[in-house]
């Protein structure tokens, strides 16, 4: 995928703008293969960028080139602070802008003003940031609040962010254990008997959980750390009677808890842990008549001091961009 040629006429009538990259090496991770990232950036924004050495020179109207400039300063700051970048990393820069300025991305303030704006989440396998304004106000929130609700659409990366956070302080020592859960409860069909034992029977329900933690943590230490207890992942059935000190806790799906349960998962919050509840209103999969214990908490807790509720709606969805419009669809076929 190449960058396309311009005429002498279109480089007269457009406005340019040159940025200088002190380090060529990162300069052509930002670039991608084929310069698939600039193309895409071009796209996107409707501009030109020429690529000579270790300079871009972009080239269309004031506004455009302004914002190109800046998602390419904050992409080279990503890849230097060692995150890989992908065409979705761009595309999450493009939704929320950047606070990066006119100057080089080497500089140590500006440096420290792009770290203010946007969290990092540093974990043993990749740097995950935020890629919606509601991911990164997520994000904060489950750095600075012992009880925090993710509450939106499939999609949103609310397990995903709550679990790379979970990762993070984990790795350094500020809890002493991870602990995942869910609600076994099948999505609309019946499984019917499983064969194996307890935890053959639980794992098809908590495969979300196990996949995120790969994607953060290598398999072998993932293990290990089962293994060891320091992970935990079960059904919310089995938090009971439980008193969960020093963990970070994640209540994924949440909606397909019921009242009485919802009660008891957050009365097991112990010292120094921090619990994180997730889930999406429109997916819940209790029987006719049972009332779902998120929108139970969420009715009775919404003004207490130190637990804060955060939302998503298909503006921060993060998987395919069909994603988005499938649920747009199906939340205006609803009102």
């Amino acid at each position: 995928m190449g960058i396309r040629k311009i005429t002498p006429y279109e480089l007269s009538e457009a406005v340019q703008k040159q940025i200088e990259f002190q380090d060529n090496r990162f300069l052509i991770d930002l670039c991608g293969e084929y310069d698939r990232n600039l193309a895409h950036i071009e796209n996107v924004l409707s501009v030109q960028i020429l690529r000579q050495g270790n300079q871009l020179t972009l080239i269309g109207e004031a506004g455009s080139i302004e914002r190109a400039a800046m998602i390419l300063n904050a992409v080279y700051l990503r890849v230097e602070n060692g995150g890989a970048v992908t065409i979705a990393d761009i595309d999450g820069e493009i939704r929320t802008g950047s606070n990066t300025s006119d100057i080089s991305p080497r500089n140590g303030a500006q440096l420290e003003k792009f770290k203010g704006g946007k969290v990092e989440i540093k974990t043993r396998k990749k740097v995950i940031l935020p890629r919606t304004e509601a991911q990164n106000a997520y994000v904060k929130s489950l750095f600075e609040n012992e009880l925090v609700f993710g509450i939106g659409p499939a999609g949103t990366g609310k397990t995903y962010l709550a679990v790379a956070v979970g990762v993070n302080l984990f790795l350094g020592g500020h809890v002493d254990r991870i602990i995942l859960s869910r609600p076994a409860v099948e999505a609309g069909e019946r499984l019917g008997f499983l064969p194996g034992d307890l935890k053959d029977k639980v794992d098809p329900f908590m495969q979300p959980l196990y996949d995120a933690l790969g994607d953060f943590l290598p398999g072998k230490q993932v293990a290990k750390l089962i293994e060891d207890k320091h992970i935990e992942i079960a059904p919310l059935a089995f938090m009971r009677g439980r008193t969960l000190s020093n963990a970070f806790v994640v209540l994924d799906e949440a909606q397909n808890a019921t009242t009485m349960q919802m009660k008891m998962f957050l009365t097991r919050l112990g010292k120094g842990s921090r619990m994180v509840i997730t889930g999406d209103r429109s997916q819940v999969d209790l029987p006719r008549g049972v009332t779902s214990g998120l929108h139970e908490a969420e009715r009775l807790l919404k003004d207490i001091d130190k637990i804060e509720f955060n939302y998503f709606t298909s503006k921060d969805v993060v998987r395919h961009p069909l994603v988005a419009k499938i649920i747009e669809a199906y939340e205006s076929d609803a009102t």
